[in-house]
C-alpha cells in the first residue's frame, strides 16, 4: 500500500493546477499506484475565508472517502476559526488540518495558533504544516511569502508534546534540532520526503539514521508537483524493505488511525 500525506485539490490563485479535482487526482493516483492520499484545499490557502475551501473540498471528495482523506485548512487569525474547526471535525469528518501561518498573517508562536493546536490535539487531529507552498522562483510578483523558519517549528513541537505534527515541503532538517539524533525534542512530529535529497546530501537517509524510519512519510506534493520524483527517491534510498514499507504507508496509517 502507498499513502501520500502531501496532496491537494482545488484551484490555486496564482497558478493553474492539473489533476486538481477528486476524479482527476484519482486517475493520477491509479497511474502511480497510490492507494490513499491526504488532501486539503489549495484554494483555502489564498481565500480570505479558508472555510469556503474546506466546504468545496468536502463536496469534491464525497464518495471517495475510501481513498481521499480530507484535511481542513484553518486560519486561527480568523475570528470564526473555532466554529470552522468544529464543523470540519464533527460534520465533515476531517481527521487533521493544515496550517499556513505565513500566508494567513500569524506566527506559530502567537496565542491564537497555540490555542488552535491545543483544540486540534484535544480532538485527536493531526496537524500538518507545509514549510512552503511553491518554489519561490515560481511565485507571483504580487506577493512575497517566505518559508517557515525551522526554528519556529522547533519551538512549536516543544510547547505541544501531545500534538502530532507532519512537516511538509521542507529541507535542511539535519541542520537544526529537528533532524538530529538525541535532540531532546518530543517524538511528536514526522517529516514528509517531498523536498528531501536522496542522493547528493542524502538528507532522507540521514533522517532515517537519526530519527528512525518511523518518523518519515511518503508524500508527492501533487498537483503542485509531479509525483515521479518522490518515487525515484524511494527507489534509490538505501533502506530495507521493512523501512520502505513504513515510509510508504505504515507510518501514515498509524498516525491517522487507519
Amino acid at each position: 500500500m502507498i499513502v501520500d500525506v502531501n496532496a491537494y485539490l482545488g484551484h490555486f490563485a496564482f497558478r493553474r493546477l492539473r489533476y486538481n479535482t477528486a476524479a482527476s487526482l484519482l486517475t493520477l493516483m491509479d497511474a502511480k499506484r497510490i492507494d490513499k492520499a491526504i488532501v486539503s484545499s489549495a484554494a483555502a490557502i489564498t481565500y480570505r475565508n479558508a472555510q469556503a475551501g474546506n466546504e468545496e473540498l468536502t463536496q469534491d471528495v464525497r464518495g471517495h472517502n475510501d481513498r481521499l482523506i480530507p484535511f481542513a485548512v484553518i486560519n486561527p487569525f480568523y475570528a470564526g476559526w473555532r466554529d470552522d474547526l468544529k464543523i470540519c471535525h464533527e460534520e465533515f469528518g476531517m481527521t487533521g488540518l493544515r496550517l499556513y501561518p505565513k500566508w494567513h498573517n500569524y506566527e506559530l508562536s502567537s496565542s491564537c495558533c497555540r490555542e488552535l493546536v491545543e483544540a486540534a490535539t484535544e480532538r485527536d487531529m493531526v496537524i500538518s504544516i507545509p514549510i512552503r507552498v511553491e518554489d519561490n522562483r515560481q511565485r507571483s510578483w504580487l506577493l512575497n511569502v517566505p518559508d517557515i523558519p525551522l526554528e519556529e517549528i522547533v519551538e512549536l513541537v516543544k510547547k505541544h508534546p501531545k500534538a502530532r505534527f507532519i512537516l511538509l515541503n521542507g529541507i535542511g532538517y539535519t541542520g537544526c534540532p529537528l533532524g538530529r539524533k538525541d535532540n531532546g525534542l518530543p517524538s511528536n512530529y514526522a517529516i514528509g520526503l517531498s523536498r528531501l535529497s536522496a542522493v547528493l546530501r542524502d538528507e532522507l537517509g540521514q533522517l532515517i539514521t537519526n530519527l528512525g524510519a518511523g518518523r518519515v512519510m511518503f508524500g508527492t506534493g501533487m498537483p503542485f508537483k509531479y509525483p515521479d520524483p518522490a518515487f525515484v527517491k524511494m527507489d534509490v534510498l538505501d533502506a530495507s524493505d521493512a523501512d520502505k514499507e513504513k515510509i510508504y504507508s505504515q507510518n501514515a496509517r498509524d498516525w491517522l488511525r487507519l
